[in-house]
């Protein structure tokens, strides 16, 4: 797992991109010194994952696959690990930047009364080989930081990623998250968004980013087209009971 958790961090920073092909299964053996049965495993994890094809003739090349969905947890632990938020072939386009009344679920997510202001950016994310959207999302703040960052307020991407942008302007950092996930269908502003039929199928989620106190920085909601694969990692017991 050590291998696949280090090639996969390769092909997720864009270390390794589509096309390139990845160490042999023999390669694989000498370079972490493990055997060549555990090496042959390594590669069909990263397959069953999609992130990898065998091409005769060439070896084991990277597919990043089109059905793969990058979650906002992936998004901050990426621009952690390799400064890029997205993946190398997907981008994302600012629509809108207003400050508005919060709705009621905004309101209670960023502990603010109904009606407070609150900063809404919204935003297309782009798959950048086929130019076609691929999710569509929102991510609201508290008003009050408007005067404190106001490029929040600006409908342009933030070059350092609106965690550091907001570090730099407050002191917060973005330390810790929870996502929500659910089968849902678009709406007309979704599917005008992500350019599929009204009532398409999409997967809807919502995720809560926590300063170091554990307040609330970021509350955001966004969907993704059907078809896009969300990957978590998580462990079933510590290490003493494994012993």
């Amino acid at each position: 797992m050590q291998v696949v958790n280090h090639i996969r961090s390769q092909i997720q920073s864009g270390t390794l991109k589509d096309g390139d092909t990845i160490p042999s299964a023999r390669q694989i053996s000498r370079d972490w010194e493990i055997s060549l049965a555990t090496a042959t495993k390594v590669l069909a994890s990263l397959r069953s994952e999609g992130l990898v094809k065998a091409l005769p003739g060439i070896g084991t090349v990277v597919t990043v696959l089109k059905g793969q969905y990058t979650s906002p947890r992936d998004r901050f632990q990426a621009i952690r690990r390799s400064g890029r938020i997205y993946p190398p072939n997907e981008a994302a386009q600012i629509k809108e930047c207003e400050l508005v009344a919060a709705p009621e679920q905004v309101a209670d997510a960023l502990g603010l009364e109904e009606g407070m202001n609150a900063i809404r950016r919204h935003r297309v994310t782009m798959n950048t080989d086929t130019n076609t959207p691929v999710s569509a999302s929102t991510s609201w703040f508290n008003g009050a930081l408007a005067e404190i960052a106001p490029s929040l307020l600006v409908a342009e991407r933030l070059v350092q990623g609106t965690p550091a942008y907001i570090g730099e302007q407050t002191g917060r950092l973005f330390a810790a998250g929870r996502d929500q996930q659910c089968a849902d269908v678009a709406s007309e502003q979704e599917a005008e968004d992500l350019a599929i039929p009204v009532g398409s199928p999409v997967l809807r989620g919502r995720n809560w980013v926590y300063d170091q106190g554990g307040d609330v920085i970021e509350y955001g909601e966004y969907v993704t087209v059907s078809g896009r694969w969300s990957t978590y990692d998580y462990k079933l017991a510590d290490e003493q009971e494994t012993q």
